[in-house]
């Protein structure tokens, strides 16, 4: 009767499944007929195995090795692990503890020895893998009330459990540690532990909740706190109605006719004791229904009811032999001796005793049977954590050498990169400096140069013959005003020639100055605009005469040798991280120009954008910033319409 009571609240979904189970067995079995890998071969195998749990250990075993041998076949670890976890729970069905022990040991080792070998999701299947197997092994020690074994490994599954946060398993074990602690009578404990299980249960919606409650309610009606007793029987009620479990309500009720025993209210007792025989029934359960009639037999011998007492004795007693429960036969064999010798019927109270007698000797010989697999699991297990013991002291031997040549390895290779890096960095910081002087002279050499190409000889001569034609035309107005602008120029320029950087906008009043100086020198022959996008903020700067050898080429090989009037424009914008500067006129083309240019008598070969290029060049380098020109002639159904010159340049801003 214990032992049934201990496998109900230790296994207590097995019963609850099964149903379905032959269906899902052939599914399964379907699946595999079809499946052509190996790894799914051996993951189907194990889930048919485990389908057989409930009421078939035999075919639970035959899946099982050959999940087994195949696993081992292909090196698949996981399934070989869970492939010894079934064998194990099949010897726990038919009573092998030793095998069973045994396989939950071997599963533990698989489980180790891959832990953290493998990645990710593959990773925590191994680690509950591992806390299923000091789950295993904790409840075959609690079956062989060997209590301080048994908690140590289920308090090792907890901490995994706890670690990945499984609640369903994890209020199974706080259920499994409960039960060990109310085997040895540790009350306090077991109600912590329960009520652990409870606060999960909650949580999750778990359809077991009732068999939790039963149990607090039984720490409490066994501390004779009946108060707290009758209200967890009461919730346990409630909840089997939420999720009906007929096992767990013939248990519950049984429970329920031992409080109104122990409160003194038989009749209710009685009734609880009916009701559970009624659910016990529904499902065929004949150990909860032999455990019944014994109950009410046991009012009714209270109550001097000794007929009646004598008959649910007996069926009591029947059941007993038909499940060949040595215990219960023990125990009613007694009580009907007691029940015979008050019915004054020596001989049958003298047979029942000596029957009883039979019965105690065939348990304690199974106790023997027990106590001897007992001492050959604790010798096996023993002998397992020797070895381990000593692998563990070998394995932190190699750790510590292999950590400490490591450690060496470390301060050696840290050493080395540092002076490395400090011998790099220096010869780097050399080259950096070296290279920045260089592009700093030659950046001022060629600033120096392209100043002096901007304002050549050929400009100033011709702008003064402008002035002097004005004067002589009788011009004084237009020459006075060339003049003014004339001057303006070159005070511009001046002030600028030794910064490297100017705003924009000083920029576009120097191009603005030089443009309309060039279009009184040639008679308005040109007309002309600037504009800027309004996102291009005051401080952004360029190099000072940067564009005007552009303008310049634009107006003298663009436009002068066109009979029309031309037009030129000049365009600021921006683009991600670069200043677009874009001259565009419609003149007679760049192919043009060139072919008029070696007609010419007078041959005058420009430097100035050859220069303005090297300037680019040295722009890009020193900024790390793009910095580029391009020219193009623009075509409109294969006839030149003028030429476009676009510079790219990096974004740059002046400082105080």
């Amino acid at each position: 009767m214990k032992i049934y009571h201990y496998l109900l609240s230790m296994l207590m979904l097995l019963s609850i499944q099964g149903i379905s189970q032959n269906q899902e067995a052939d599914s399964l079995k379907q699946l595999l007929g079809k499946t052509k890998n190996d790894i799914e071969k051996a993951q189907l195998l194990n889930d048919i195995a485990s389908v057989y749990r409930v009421d078939n250990p035999v075919l639970m075993q035959e899946y099982a090795d050959k999940a087994l041998q195949l696993s081992k076949k292909i090196k698949f670890r996981l399934a070989e692990g869970n492939a010894y976890l079934n064998k194990g729970n099949a010897g726990i069905i038919v009573g092998d503890y030793v095998s069973a022990l045994q396989n939950f040991f071997n599963a533990q080792a698989v489980f180790e020895n891959e832990l953290d070998k493998v990645p990710g999701t593959e990773n925590e299947e191994i680690k509950n893998g591992l806390a299923r197997a000091y789950g295993s092994v904790g409840i075959v020690f609690s079956e062989q009330s060997n209590y301080s074994q048994a908690l140590q490994y289920h308090l090792k599954a907890l901490k995994i459990y706890e670690e990945s946060k499984n609640y369903e398993k994890l209020a199974r074990v706080y259920n499994n540690v409960g039960v060990v602690y109310k085997s040895q009578r540790e009350d306090f404990k077991a109600l912590q532990y329960f009520i652990k299980c409870l606060k999960i249960q909650e949580k999750i919606g778990d359809n077991t909740i009732g068999i939790t409650t039963t149990n607090i309610g039984t720490i409490y009606l066994r501390q004779k706190n009946y108060p707290k007793a009758f209200e967890y029987y009461a919730k346990a009620q409630q909840l089997f109605e939420k999720y009906p479990n007929q096992r767990g309500l013939g248990e519950l009720y049984n429970n329920l006719g031992l409080y109104y025993k122990a409160t003194g209210n038989k009749a209710k007792a009685v009734e609880s004791y009916s009701r559970a025989q009624a659910a016990f029934t529904s499902i065929d359960d004949k150990f909860g229904v032999s455990d019944t009639y014994f109950y009410i037999g046991e009012i009714k011998f209270e109550e001097g009811n000794y007929q009646e007492a004598l008959v649910n004795t007996s069926k009591s007693l029947q059941l007993a032999k038909e499940l060949n429960v040595t215990e219960q036969i023990q125990n009613a064999e007694k009580r009907l001796s007691e029940i015979y010798e008050k019915l004054g019927k020596s001989a049958e109270a003298l047979r029942h005793y000596k029957l009883y007698s039979i019965a105690k000797d065939s348990v304690s010989n199974h106790e023997s049977i027990r106590n001897g697999v007992r001492a050959e699991m604790n010798f096996e297990f023993e002998k397992k954590e020797a070895l381990q013991k000593k692998e563990q002291e070998k394995k932190e031997i190699i750790y510590y050498e292999q950590t400490k040549r490591q450690h060496q390895q470390l301060l050696f290779s840290g050493l080395f990169i540092l002076a490395l890096c400090g011998i790099v960095f220096l010869i780097y910081n050399r080259l950096q400096l070296k290279k920045h002087l260089t592009l700093q002279k030659e950046l001022a050499e060629y600033e120096q140069k392209a100043l002096h190409l901007q304002m050549n000889p050929h400009f100033v001569f011709n702008c003064l013959g402008s002035i002097s034609s004005f004067i002589v035309q009788n011009g004084t107005d237009s020459a006075i005003k060339y003049l003014s602008k004339f001057s303006k120029l070159m005070r511009l320029t001046l002030e600028y020639s030794k910064e490297s950087l100017i705003p924009i906008d000083k920029e576009i009043e120097s191009l603005q100055n030089y443009l309309e100086l060039e279009q009184l020198r040639f008679n308005k022959k040109f007309n002309f605009t600037i504009t800027k996008s309004v996102d291009i903020e005051d401080d952004l700067a360029l190099p000072p005469l940067l564009l005007q050898p552009f303008v310049e080429n634009a107006i003298i090989h663009g436009l002068i040798p066109k009979k029309e009037t031309g037009n030129i424009a000049v365009d600021f914008s921006l683009n991600a991280e670069n200043l677009i500067c874009t001259i565009t006129d419609n003149g007679i083309g760049f192919a043009k120009s060139k072919e008029l240019k070696e007609n010419s008598v007078t041959v005058h070969k420009s430097m100035a954008l050859d220069i303005t290029r090297k300037r680019l060049e040295m722009m890009e380098a020193y900024t790390t910033k793009k910095a580029k020109v391009e020219i193009e002639e623009l075509r409109e159904n294969d006839v030149v319409q003028g030429t476009k010159v676009v510079l790219n340049l990096p974004i740059q801003y002046t400082t105080k």
